[in-house]
């Protein structure tokens, strides 16, 4: 036979939960976890503060440099040439931006590796002879028949005699090379001087004749 006291303990209800950790409320978690969460936000926060006030990358343009060291008089090539990106703002007004505009240019100074070609680096209408000629300045008794004379032409060049009689030849199919038109007009507003492509020997008459020579032209095919 049993005791009451065994029957109590049958009675009694089995605990279940007995000896299991009880879990903490959602508040209490949430109280815990509020530093880090509040650290994450900021940290989000800033990051996106950050990227507004960042300035946007800075424009670039392609500008020719000099690939190597190069002399004053020397004639540009492809080779001598390499594109580099630099700011937009910093590139000069009308600078060109790719390299095939400057080959057959002359430098006016001497060039270091990396420098941009810029327009004081150049030699713009530089006067060129075809070969076995030079270049002689030649200023005529006439600048409006100077003023005619287009690049291009070929013209006879005379002195005048001190006795009124057929002009002396200095220069016979003188090519002109760079006329008046071109060159505009200088400080006092006379004309500047033609520059004529002639025979070595006929430039050397040409500077013979000085400066108060009667100088004419005539044009020939």
């Amino acid at each position: 036979m049993h005791s009451p006291d065994d029957l109590d303990l049958r009675r009694a209800p089995l605990d279940r939960s007995a000896g299991r950790r009880r879990l903490p409320p959602l508040r209490v978690l949430l109280w815990r976890a509020r530093l880090p969460v509040t650290a994450l936000l900021l940290g989000i926060a800033c990051a996106v503060v950050v990227g507004e006030l960042r300035p946007p990358p800075a424009q670039t343009s392609s500008v020719p440099v000099a690939s190597h060291p190069l002399s004053a008089g020397h004639v540009l090539v492809a080779s001598d040439l390499d594109l580099a990106e630099m700011p937009s703002g910093l590139v000069p007004s009308g600078a060109p931006t790719s390299a095939e505009p400057l080959v057959g240019a002359s430098l006016a100074v001497e060039v270091p590796a990396g420098l941009p070609m810029v327009d004081g680096l150049l030699v713009h209408d530089l006067v060129t002879a075809p070969p076995g000629t030079v270049v002689a300045a030649v200023r005529l008794a006439d600048p409006a028949v100077a003023a005619l004379l287009a690049t291009g032409t070929r013209v006879d060049v005379l002195a005048a005699t001190d006795d009124g009689t057929t002009g002396r030849p200095l220069a016979r199919g003188a090519l002109v090379v760079a006329s008046g038109d071109r060159a505009g007009r200088n400080a006092d507003d006379s004309a500047p001087p033609l520059l004529l492509a002639v025979a070595p020997a006929e430039a050397a008459a040409l500077a013979g004749a000085g400066p108060s020579a009667l100088l004419s032209a005539v044009i020939v095919e």
